[in-house]
């Protein structure tokens, strides 16, 4: 599992004072109040920020680290993304799970056949959907109706049965339409 998790994305420069607009990457943007600290990817190293102030404008959050006084210390980050540590993540809820957790999870079928691995996850507003590369080896391979052999699954309880964080696997069950027939 991942040590740092994706909070935000810095978009652009505010002001001449080394404040950042940051899209949040994280279901309550208001998190960042609470936040006291974001580690920065700045592609070559993970940096701990201190914040030391927070606005919200919009659909965006504006940070202040501490050190960083002037656009021109900040303006080299725009593009970049921050993440927190797990130990400052928020706590899940029950049947709540990290994007980042899921990634490469192979997904099985309630009858025990391999589908495949998540390689990502849409988020649509009513529910997240889970993107699965079907596996060559899977007996599903050649129901998908996509050349580029994705399954997409609605993450909810009809669809996803379970999922065991330990053994890296989902349990899914393939509801009618799934897989591009009818």
């Amino acid at each position: 599992m991942e040590d740092f998790l994706q909070v935000g994305v810095i978009t652009n420069t505010h002001g001449l004072r080394g404040e950042v607009k940051v899209f949040p990457t994280t279901d309550d943007a208001k998190r960042f109040k609470k936040l006291k600290e974001a580690w920065l990817d700045t592609g070559k190293e993970m940096v701990a920020l201190e914040i030391s102030q927070v606005k919200f404008f919009k659909n965006l959050v504006i940070l202040k680290f501490k050190g960083y006084d002037n656009i021109n210390d900040i303006e080299k980050y725009k593009g970049k993304s921050l993440f927190v540590t797990r130990s400052h993540a928020v706590k899940c809820e029950k049947d709540e799970y990290f994007i980042a957790d899921l990634i490469d999870m192979e997904a099985w079928t309630e009858e025990g056949e391999l589908l495949g691995i998540i390689t990502d996850v849409m988020q649509t507003g009513a529910n997240d959907v889970y993107v699965v590369q079907v596996s060559e080896e899977s007996p599903y391979a050649l129901k998908v109706g996509n050349k580029r052999k994705e399954l997409l699954l609605p993450a909810i309880k009809e669809c996803v049965r379970n999922v065991d964080m330990e053994a890296r696997k989902i349990k899914v069950h393939l509801m009618p339409g799934l897989l591009g027939e009818g």
